[in-house]
Formats: C-alpha cells, sequence, structure tokens
C-alpha cells in the first residue's frame, strides 16, 4: 500500500500559502516540519507550494503521494536515545517549473500566497547575466523569482498587502539581502518600472536566516525495516536529529504571522542573526575541526566514539567549554548550553558520523572555523588556548599522512598537499626539523590570510605538542597538554 490521501484517512487540505524553492530532504525535514506544527498547534491554516527550480528531482515521487510523506526524528532527547515519527501533510502539489512554468506563475495570482521559502544550494543565489524575463522559465534562481514576484505586482496592481515575506534558508552569509540585491540589479537590467522595485523595497520583507538541523536524508539501509514498522510504502521518509534551530532576522509583522516560538519551536526571532552564525560556525563547525586529527590519530573513526571516549573527550568539552565559548559575545548561559546540545548531537547513536569524511579541506576549516577563536582567545586572555594549539599541532601531523603504518586518505587541495609532502619530507624527526615544520607551515600566508609565526607564542607552542605527538604518539601527547 502506498502512502497517498486515499491511503491516509487523517488528510487534510489547507490554503496554499507558502512557495518554496526546493522539494530535498532538509527542508522537509526542517521548515515543512514546523509549518505543519503551525497548522496543528496555531491554526496557521496553511499549505506549502513545492517548485522543482531545476530539470531533475523528487516532484514527482511527492506528488504520487499527495504531498505526504514520513519523517523521523531520532537522537538523544534529555540525555535518552529516542526515535520518533509522524506523517506530515503540509505540502498541497510539487510543481515543475521546467514543465509547468504557466502554472508556476499563476501561484503568483493567489491572494493567499504570503511567503517565499528557498533551499537551493549555497551556488543557488548568484547572478546569472544571461537571464532574461522572457524566458520560460529563467535559468538561475532569483530571475525565476524575480519574474514570479512581478507577475504578482501586475497581477495585484502593486497593492503593498500582497507583498511576500521571503525567507531564504541557503547556507550562506546575509542570504536575503544578496537574494535581494541580485533581484533588484535583474529588475534594473530588465527595465522594470520603479514602482516594483519600491513595492520590492517597502511591501515585502527580507529576512536573513541561519538554519540547523542534522538531517543524514533518506534512510535506504533502513526501508525493509520502516516499512514493515509503518504497513504502507513511503517512497519520501525522511530522517533528522531532535535538535533544531532556525534563526531569522525579521520584522514584528513576520513574528505575529508565523509564531514559531510560542508552539515550542527554537525558533529565534532576532535583530541581527551574524551572532548566532558565530556561534554555530566557531562551536558546532570549529569544534568539529579541532576533534578529527586528533580523534583520528588516537585511533578513533567516528564524531561519536570521540565524544564518548574519557580522554579524547575529555579533550574535546575542555576546548569548547573552556577554549571556544569565552571568545564569543552572547550571554555565557546560553552559549554553555548550546555547547552541551552539541555535544548531545556528536553523540547521537542513530548517525555514525565518519571523521574521514568531515576530513575534507581541513586547513581551510581550520582558517574558518578554528583560528578566530585562537586569536580571539589571546587577545582577551592574553595567554595560547593549549587544547586549540594541539589541535592545530595534530593537524599538521596529520597531513604527514600516516596513522601508525596505515597511509591516511588525506583530501585537501592538490598543490597544498604537494606543499605538506615537500615540509615532512625534509624533517628528520629532530626538534630543529619539527619546529621548521611548524614554522613554514603557520607561515603559509595565502592559506592563514596573516603570518601565524608573529603571534606571541603560537609557534612555540604548536611546536612543543607536535615535538610530544612525533615523540610519544597521540595517546601520549593528549595527556602532557
Amino acid at each position: 500500500m502506498q502512502l497517498n490521501k486515499s491511503s491516509y484517512p487523517a488528510y487534510k487540505t489547507f490554503p496554499e500559502k507558502v512557495l518554496q524553492f526546493g522539494e530535498g530532504n532538509f527542508l522537509r525535514c526542517f521548515v515543512d516540519w514546523m509549518f505543519n506544527e503551525l497548522n496543528k498547534k496555531a491554526n496557521f491554516n496553511g499549505s506549502v507550494v513545492v517548485v522543482q527550480a531545476i530539470p531533475q528531482g523528487m516532484v514527482d515521487m511527492l506528488n504520487e503521494q499527495d504531498g505526504l510523506y514520513t519523517l523521523y526524528m531520532r537522537g538523544l532527547k534529555n540525555g535518552k536515545a529516542e526515535s520518533t515519527h509522524e506523517t506530515i501533510n503540509v505540502i498541497s502539489r510539487g510543481i515543475k517549473v521546467y514543465e509547468q512554468y504557466a502554472e508556476y506563475l499563476k501561484t503568483a495570482e493567489n491572494p493567499d500566497m504570503r511567503y517565499v521559502i528557498s533551499n537551493t544550494t549555497e551556488s543557488g543565489i548568484a547572478y546569472d547575466d544571461t537571464d532574461l524575463p522572457t524566458a520560460t522559465p529563467p535559468n538561475s534562481f532569483p530571475a525565476k523569482l524575480a519574474v514570479w514576484l512581478k507577475h504578482r505586482y501586475d497581477t495585484f496592481k502593486g497593492d503593498a498587502s500582497k507583498g511576500m515575506h521571503i525567507i531564504p534558508c541557503e547556507l550562506i552569509e546575509k542570504n536575503a539581502d544578496n537574494l535581494k540585491r541580485i533581484i533588484l540589479q535583474l529588475s534594473e537590467k530588465w527595465g522594470y518600472e520603479a514602482a516594483f522595485v519600491n513595492w520590492l523595497n517597502t511591501a515585502c520583507t527580507w529576512s536573513n536566516t541561519l538554519v540547523d538541523r542534522i538531517v543524514p536524508g533518506y534512510p535506504r539501509e533502513r526501508m525493509p525495516e520502516i516499512t514493515a514498522e509503518l504497513g504502507y510504502t513511503d517512497n519520501q521518509v525522511v530522517e533528522g536529529e531532535h535538535f533544531h534551530l532556525w534563526v531569522i532576522e525579521a520584522p514584528e509583522s513576520l513574528q505575529k504571522e508565523l509564531p514559531f516560538p510560542s508552539i515550542g519551536l527554537n525558533v529565534l526571532y532576532v535583530k541581527d542573526v551574524t551572532p548566532y552564525r558565530t556561534r554555530k560556525v566557531r562551536i558546532l563547525n570549529g569544534v568539529h575541526t579541532t576533534l578529527v586529527p586528533v580523534a583520528y590519530l588516537y585511533g578513533i573513526d567516528t564524531v561519536r566514539e570521540a565524544v564518548e571516549h574519557p580522554v579524547v573527550g575529555k579533550f574535546i568539552k575542555a576546548a569548547t567549554f573552556d577554549e571556544i565559548c569565552p571568545t564569543l559575545d552572547l550571554p555565557d548561559e546560553e552559549l554553555q548550553q548550546f555547547a552541551a546540545e552539541v555535544m548531545d548531537r556528536f553523540r547521537n547513536p542513530y548517525i555514525k558520523h565518519l571523521l574521514m569524511s568531515i576530513s575534507l579541506n581541513s586547513w581551510s576549516k581550520f582558517e574558518t572555523r578554528v583560528l578566530p577563536s585562537v586569536l580571539e582567545y589571546i587577545k582577551r586572555k592574553g595567554t595560547i588556548p593549549q587544547h586549540l594549539a594541539f589541535s592545530l599541532a595534530s593537524t599538521i601531523a596529520f597531513y604527514k599522512g600516516k596513522r601508525g603504518e596505515e597511509t591516511i586518505a588525506l583530501n585537501d587541495d592538490p598543490t597544498l598537499l604537494a606543499l605538506m609532502k615537500d615540509t615532512w619530507a625534509k624533517a628528520d624527526g629532530s626538534d630543529a626539523s619539527l619546529k621548521t615544520v611548524v614554522t613554514d607551515i603557520l607561515g603559509l600566508e595565502k592559506n592563514w590570510k596573516m603570518d601565524l609565526n608573529k603571534v606571541a607564542g603560537l609557534t612555540d607552542a604548536v611546536t612543543r605538542h607536535l615535538i610530544n605527538i612525533e615523540k610519544f604518539g597521540m595517546q601520549k601527547a593528549i595527556e602532557m597538554i
């Protein structure tokens, strides 16, 4: 039996209020679930029209199931492993814009339409100089949205009450600001009238956002078990962790229309998303980058093992709570809570997160995710954060390319890998040669945007840790911090 409105007696229809670009796992596990919660708990009384903005996608399968799908949420909740599932009944239909362009534009004529959601990947919000308003459809996502907004403006003769709340979820900084900038650029290029541009600026709102939820995707390996549990076939099952966070820069009008916090969802309406983005990058992403070389060289293969290990876990917590959190400007209680939640997320028994899978481009990641914490800690405390310095030394050791007798499958820029190989080839194991390795690597201004040897005490600290790692091995060196 297939999941659809015939096999799901509780199926409901709602007025279409949300235009969503993207039908992938993340939006269905995150935004669509939240709108489903609003329908259940806050009488939102709205549904989502999903737009497949590229030629290939999953809209056909979604339509076969009348927009219905099963969401599994799995992970630690209040310290205990918990797996729950529910049917999400909030998507009214899916539209393939390359085959149903007229139907796509027709959704702009719906007076109930109020919100635009998107997740078109980091490269989706980009200007395409070849886009034309006469194309059916234009190529880029911003151009598709620009044409849709112009059609809505024309349909309602510039009525300010028919403006849209535009809430992109792409993982780029200032996502809404960038989207708006491109649409204004296209409007000027295409000769759209000044009154339309004014409508975009005054009748529409543009909310920068930060989204955070781990969504592993379609659980292919578990589908026989899931199908037996559900008693029906669902080709659109999606899995995610319990944790969720949506930070939205929004006017009061949007907060009143979408009262996510009042129904218990972890949605923050803020004036500036920047400190929350910094918190996520420094703590969630930064801790990942910090732990990978240390844990892997210790002999550990997954994030969960690392966090739960009596020695490596202690190292990770010290780096997080004692050295990273003090460099951030949000309230300490809030930072401590977020960091504790991150530790629980890393311990999720339902997700096998391999360290090697997140070791890609470790040098550029260290520069953007960890180095700011190192420099800010030194600025505020006047001393070197030893756990982060140890992680830097461990990253240098990691790029030697060996874990015992095992060759590490390094994955980084080929030029950088060749440079690391040459640097390590000059080392003979002596303290002096290891200091040369550290000095050469910390002096890579192209990677660090500065010469790290000029940071007082850093070269010596990293050198000392690298000598200990090389002489005594990771298991002994980590105890010597």
